[in-house]
């Protein structure tokens, strides 16, 4: 996998877990190891510039995904095509609101927003109850497998 992590914040960011998370994702979703992503930190400003021009709504957002080849995921047998997914952008700034809010560190918020907008990148929603619950399903087992193979 070609994962590019890049941080335009003050946050420090720990670019080696960001693509050691992409990458493990990636390759559970049985995506071809030649697939690009960029995941990309911001400000909030910029953030609320995307939010307001791609989805017409106010203020920063947590993550905004922007697929590129559309990249599905594939299977064991048949991985996906080499090709852009696309890009996962996250505001660390309004994932330390979250994690507060929820009891855990920054850091987890962001990792579980990564694997939420790789996914998107990947043609999962959330907007139906059904996709919902396989959407979020998936992107808590993905998340604490990956932390728990790090763990070791």
């Amino acid at each position: 996998m070609t994962t590019e992590v890049i941080n335009e914040t003050t946050t420090p960011i720990d670019a080696t877990e960001f693509t050691a998370l992409a990458d493990y994702v990636l390759a559970a979703m049985h995506v071809s190891p030649m697939a690009e992503l960029n995941i990309l930190f911001i400000e909030p400003e910029p953030m609320a510039e995307l939010h307001e021009r791609w989805l017409d709504l106010e203020g920063p957002t947590d993550v905004m995904s922007f697929p590129m080849d559309e990249l599905r995921p594939g299977t064991a047998e048949n991985e996906t095509p080499p090709g852009t997914l696309g890009d996962v952008v996250l505001c660390p700034q309004v994932a330390a609101k979250q994690a507060l809010e929820a009891g855990h560190s920054a850091v987890e918020e962001m990792l579980l927003l990564t694997v939420h907008g790789i996914l998107h990148l990947l043609g999962y929603d959330h907007a139906e109850p059904e996709e919902k619950e396989e959407m979020f399903a998936l992107q808590r087992t993905l998340l604490l497998t990956f932390l728990a193979e790090r763990g070791k």
